[in-house]
């Protein structure tokens, strides 16, 4: 069955000295302030596109990767995983770099490591952002 989210976003002023609010709605787990400074400088307390993909990134990534390890007959105890997007200011996102350490018995580092990557190609994250370079690091604990 197919499930549609949603969030929005009320902007007010110009790109570069207005600010908005992005809104989860299907969850209503919060608002969260967005700004252009917050996205090219230093966040400040405020988030931005970039750190919205990526903890849609991150969380979509360990779910597939949980799902592929289980299958598989090695399930983990413990996957932390970290998303880092870059934008370059003029250029747009230019790379998605994943980062992910588990802790999964029963498995060697190059079995995980395939796994890993298996979870980077077919996480529908990672399928939504086919544009973008993304590499992986991944490693046992």
């Amino acid at each position: 069955m197919a499930t549609t989210r949603q969030a929005h976003t009320v902007w007010e002023g110009n790109l570069l000295e207005g600010k908005g609010v992005v809104t989860l709605d299907s969850s209503g787990v919060g608002e969260f302030a967005v700004s252009w400074p917050s996205r090219a400088e230093k966040a400040n307390g405020k988030t931005s596109p970039e750190e919205l993909i990526a903890a849609a990134h991150s969380s979509c990534f360990s779910m597939a990767l949980s799902h592929g390890l289980t299958t598989a007959g090695t399930p983990p105890t413990r996957l932390n995983t970290q998303a880092e997007v870059t934008l370059q200011p003029g250029t747009g996102i230019t790379g998605i770099h994943l980062t992910v350490e588990g802790e999964v018995p029963g498995i060697d580092e190059a079995g995980f490591v395939k796994a890993a990557e298996d979870a980077k190609a077919n996480c529908p994250v990672s399928q939504a952002l086919t544009g973008t370079t993304i590499t992986l690091t991944a490693s046992l604990a």
